[in-house]
């Protein structure tokens, strides 16, 4: 299936501790992958990054995004999602990321001493897959 809305049944590859991977394109236009936490307000994707990362630079750059996300107990249910960064703002008081640390490890993050960022992905194109 595709289209630009991620499918309700498969959100949930979003908000759990499925890890994504996360795309972004260099300066020379290869492509540069990231295994990312990842997290889902019901219409964009939410990454965090430290400020001054070179994912950052990337998407400063050229807004492209593009993620992959795998079910544990089933590699036939994906989400493959391309779509544009929309929106950077600060991580304030590790709020985020400490949120993602929890579902993904059960405890805070443990770096306090760099400053992150929120990226908004939009999507724009979702490839859905429902399993066997």
């Amino acid at each position: 299936m595709t289209d630009n809305r991620i499918p309700d049944d498969l959100a949930y590859l979003l908000t759990t501790d499925v890890v994504a991977t996360v795309a972004a394109l260099r300066p020379d236009g290869s492509i540069a992958q990231y295994q990312m936490w990842v997290d889902y307000d019901g219409a964009n994707v939410l990454v965090s990054s430290a400020v001054g990362s070179r994912k950052s630079d990337h998407w400063r750059r050229d807004p492209h995004a593009t993620l992959t996300v795998v079910d544990h107990g089933d590699p036939w249910r994906s989400l493959v999602i391309r779509g544009r960064i929309v929106e950077i703002r600060p991580d304030d008081e590790l709020a985020m990321i400490d949120r993602l640390s929890d579902r993904y490890v059960g405890a805070p993050y443990r770096r306090r001493d760099l400053d992150r960022e929120i990226f908004v992905i939009e999507p724009e194109d979702v490839r859905a897959r429902f399993g066997r």
